[in-house]
């Protein structure tokens, strides 16, 4: 608010180089913003705060219908001798609630005039609801001295009417101004549509398995995340369901062809990238078949394909990727990923974990808590089972002086050396736990593991009836670590 006599002061107003607009540089320049703020079709357009009406001449010289309005007689006056023969009507009134009944007009424009109502957010309240659905506010306002209203505050007073506003520095152009300026000024550009409810892009991936390793592309030429490895992925497009989304994006990145009953849902994540909007991804699941081999169907997108062992991902991928396929490994089927915006896009090893798994509802009786097994060597446990264990998908998750814990989903593994034990080396031939047993996805991964056993402490038992020890149509293997403990390991 000011105490400016804009009477006094109106004879003298046009002095001022972006007042008068007298100097044909400043003139110009001053044309040349306003074709860009305003619509190319003849508009109507009211000039609150007009002033002595060298704005609202420029915009009639372009041929729009004017209506300009001032609450000083004086600077009106001037303002009616500026646009005689232009067809402009120039009114005495409040720029807050101007005298304009119950017209709608296609633009409102007001100059240096928001930072003096005493009341800004009723004023803008008030101007939206005179213009026309889709019609544009254009204010030019700045601060100068410690004075005016900055674009941050006026911002977000007009988010409370609309999500479109165009924030366009002045300051460094000084033909506007016929000086350099070293303040704040600032045009905001804010259409007449009201907020809309938020909305998601839902993105889908494929996980395409073949045994334990998955296919991943590295991004090229996109724009974003290029370098970095990443599932095969897209957009659903309008009208498209997730399940017709995958199969598209399938055939059109590594021209695999699939049947919608080759599909299963691996995960569902929320995530969102830093500094960007959240977005809903859905992970699909299918199995490599031999006889429709992938290839680089997009090579503008994509520099290369490569299988990669899931329990054993590269670090050169996108971190929400990287999140979703460690979640998948470990059972869990609903992720969110929230990136802050000062995180990279790409996986960083030591960076905080941004993944949240969320429980999925089940009965609250009857499942499995967790399984505790008490060993007589932590060091060796911990070694043997981790292996095993993170081979199957189990994530660390608890660790403590006497023990090591692995999660899959809602339960977990734990060996612990208490300091209560009794007794020597386990029997697992005596009455109590004789063995544990797992799924394991196919037959290509159980192989796997039972070649890699060896290497980590594990030996196959039954050797001579491997891998059908349980019966013909059970194919599984038996393994026991160097404690004596046994796992069974049993594949579809």
């Amino acid at each position: 608010m000011t105490t400016t006599d804009w009477d006094a002061a109106a004879d003298s107003f046009d002095d001022e180089p972006d007042h008068g607009l007298h100097d044909p540089v400043v003139r110009g320049a001053w044309a040349r913003r306003m074709e860009t703020w305003l619509p190319t079709a003849r508009s109507t357009v009211l000039d609150l705060g007009c002033g002595t009406g060298s704005l609202s001449l420029l915009v009639a010289g372009q041929g729009h219908r004017v209506t300009a309005v001032d609450r000083s007689p004086r600077m009106a006056e001037h303002a009616r001798t500026k646009l005689a023969g232009t067809g402009a009507e120039v009114l005495v009134g409040d720029a807050a609630l101007p005298p304009v009944g119950s017209q709608r007009f296609d633009v409102i424009l007001a100059r240096h005039t928001v930072w003096l109502l005493p009341d800004p957010a009723a004023a803008l309240r008030h101007w939206f609801s005179l213009l026309r659905p889709g019609g544009r506010l254009l204010l030019i306002e700045g601060v100068w001295n410690g004075t005016g209203l900055s674009a941050a505050r006026l911002t977000a007073l007009l988010h409370a009417h609309t999500e479109r506003v165009h924030h366009e520095p002045l300051s460094g152009d000084p033909l506007l101004w016929g000086k350099e300026v070293d303040d704040e000024r600032y045009a905001l550009v804010a259409r007449a549509e009201p907020p809309r409810r938020h909305r998601e892009i839902v993105d889908v991936h494929l996980v395409l398995r073949r045994g334990p390793d998955v296919l991943l592309a590295r991004r090229a030429g996109t724009g974003y995340a290029d370098g970095l490895l990443h599932a095969p992925s897209g957009h659903v497009e309008d009208g498209e369901d997730v399940r017709a989304a995958v199969i598209r994006e399938t055939a059109e990145e590594i021209g695999v062809e699939l049947d919608p009953d080759e599909l299963r849902v691996a995960l569902v994540m929320q995530h969102r990238g830093p500094g960007g909007n959240p977005r809903t991804g859905w992970f699909f699941e299918a199995d490599l078949d031999p006889a429709r081999p992938p290839r680089n169907a997009e090579p503008d997108k994509c520099s290369e394909l490569a299988w990669y062992p899931l329990d054993a991902l590269p670090d050169d991928m996108v971190a929400y990727c990287r999140a979703a396929l460690d979640g998948y490994r470990a059972g869990q089927r609903f992720l969110v990923h929230w990136h802050e915006d000062s995180d990279t896009v790409a996986y960083a090893p030591r960076a905080p974990r941004r993944a949240v798994p969320l429980p999925v509802a089940s009965a609250a009786t009857g499942g499995l808590h967790h399984v505790e097994l008490w060993v007589p060597d932590l060091a060796e446990a911990g070694a043997e089972w981790g292996w095993l264990l993170g081979r199957l998908g189990h994530l660390p998750y608890q660790r403590w002086s006497h023990g090591r814990s692995w999660r899959r989903g809602d339960s977990y593994v734990v060996v612990e050396q208490s300091p209560d034990g009794t007794g020597g080396a386990h029997d697992r031939l005596r009455p109590g736990l004789n063995h544990l047993a797992f799924h394991v996805r196919d037959r290509d991964t159980l192989d796997t593991l039972v070649a890699d056993a060896p290497g980590h402490g594990w030996r196959l038992l039954f050797p001579d009836r491997h891998p059908h020890a349980g019966d013909g149509g059970h194919y599984a293997a038996y393994l026991e670590n160097t404690a004596g403990y046994e796992v069974e390991l049993v594949a579809p």
